[in-house]
């Protein structure tokens, strides 16, 4: 497996369209989601396939696709979705957008988990929705749903819509399946659409796998929408593809008007192919690039139990993410990373934006060569150490 891919040598991205590595000289950006990998070979060459056809009209997923997309959630995560179910969409955010705009109105409550993908509230808030968040409880260095205090939020009059993070980014977390069935049943229970975020489902790099949201059990299976895609297991966001699935017929329907008059349901040249061959031959390259960030992550975790004790990492079992718990040296992570930045040219996700307590914790993206994490590791301890003995 080493051999056949290259997680080594990573793509010089600058001066490129990246927007993670639209930077300054010298500086190391590990913030933003997206791999410094280059995709699957595979991937890559069936886009110069399609390149080479060199005639781009207007295109539409057929079976194929679909059928690509239920394999794949069969062979890797033993869950067998309906190609029936399926829909295709530019982008898991699009998608979450036009759902929100859809299936809710304004002025309702949209729940989530604090601290959270902080995209979620630019979904709500900009389509003039409330925020209504039952934060994650956190204690002993781990976060749990607060049950209690979410039952009672998801029967507020007002609530027709919970966005659930499955994974959860940015805490790593993979729920369980009892989690994920009894989250599921309270939402049924109390006539609200359970929208899953699951573009991290591929990436649980330890023990149990995560359970899709398409795949609960009873009555609960007509409320829930599950949103999947390629982009962060292949480090393909570019494509602007993702597929939602949604079990229940008059809820498709209406998510299918949605997508459809917000116009977010149409494949782009490479979105299809791209897609297909990930879902088709990108087995092993998965399974390498899990060995890869398992190294990187055990190699960070001692690296900051010895050399930065003063921090402690939280990160759970899936993501490529890193949650780093700073509360023992500031309780304004924004101002922290700043002065990171500034200090040393590392630049981290500040957990202010995730909200709930976030303002304690930094967001640090592993997936890259280790020499790129040893080099992130190194700035991060020389500018803890600075701001401790900062005067």
């Amino acid at each position: 497996m080493e051999n056949k891919y290259d997680f080594i040598n990573a793509p010089d991205r600058r001066q490129t369209d990246s927007v993670k590595w639209a930077v300054q000289a010298g500086e190391l950006p590990m913030s933003l989601a997206d791999m410094d990998f280059k995709t699957a070979p595979e991937i890559i060459a069936a886009l110069k396939e399609k390149i080479s056809l060199g005639c781009f009209g207007y295109e539409w997923p057929r079976d194929n696709y679909f059928e690509a997309v239920a394999d794949w959630y069969e062979k890797e995560h033993n869950q067998c979705p309906k190609t029936e179910w399926m829909l295709f969409t530019t982008g898991v955010v699009p998608a979450i957008s036009a759902i929100v705009r859809r299936v809710s109105q304004i002025g309702d409550n949209v729940l989530v988990q604090a601290p959270v993908y902080n995209v979620f509230y630019n979904s709500i808030e900009n389509n003039g929705r409330h925020v209504l968040s039952s934060d994650l409880k956190f204690a002993d260095n781990e976060y749990h749903i607060d049950w209690q205090d979410l039952a009672v939020k998801l029967a507020q009059p007002l609530t027709s819509l919970m966005i659930f993070c499955n994974p959860h980014n940015p805490i790593g977390k993979v729920w369980t399946k009892a989690e994920v069935q009894h989250l599921a049943d309270l939402c049924y229970q109390n006539h609200v659409i359970l929208l899953s975020d699951e573009i991290h489902g591929d990436l649980v790099r330890n023990g149990e796998d995560y359970t899709p949201a398409f795949a609960v059990n009873g009555e609960s299976l007509a409320q829930v929408i599950s949103l999947v895609s390629p982009s962060k297991t292949f480090n393909v966001a570019a494509l602007h593809a993702a597929t939602i699935i949604v079990p229940d017929t008059n809820l498709r329907a209406q998510v299918n008007r949605g997508i459809n008059s917000d116009e977010v349901a149409e494949p782009n040249l490479l979105a299809i192919p791209g897609t297909i061959v990930a879902y088709e031959q990108g087995h092993e390259w998965r399974q390498a690039l899990l060995a890869e960030l398992r190294s990187n992550f055990t190699y960070a975790e001692n690296f900051i139990s010895r050399k930065i004790p003063s921090i402690k990492v939280v990160s759970g079992t899936a993501t490529y993410l890193l949650w780093l718990n700073v509360g023992q040296l500031s309780s304004n992570s924004s101002e922290l990373a700043a002065y990171l930045r500034q200090e040393t040219g590392l630049i981290l996700a500040s957990g202010n934006i995730y909200r709930g307590n976030g303002y304690q914790f930094l967001r640090m993206n592993l997936a890259c060569p280790l020499s790129m994490v040893q080099d992130g590791l190194n700035r991060l301890k020389n500018g803890l150490d600075c701001w401790i003995n900062r005067v």
